[in-house]
């Protein structure tokens, strides 16, 4: 019963997937570049704010303990 949830959730994807190839057309790459860019525009600005985030907080905890 779990494969055939799988299975049946795939051929779902696959259909939504077409669908939206036949609809896009001959813009399908761009519309597929701008997809992957935005995405990764995106993952690359939040990992920033994690890596500055923990400098901020190493850089505070450090002071907070060379302080007397």
């Amino acid at each position: 019963m779990r494969n055939a949830v799988k299975v049946v959730a795939l051929a779902l994807v696959l259909a939504l997937a077409l669908l939206l190839a036949v609809v896009a057309g001959d813009y399908g790459p761009w519309y597929f570049a701008w997809l992957v860019g935005s995405t990764m525009i995106v993952l690359i600005s939040v990992s920033g704010a994690v890596l500055f985030e923990t400098q901020e907080e190493a850089s505070r905890r450090e002071q907070g303990q060379s302080l007397p």
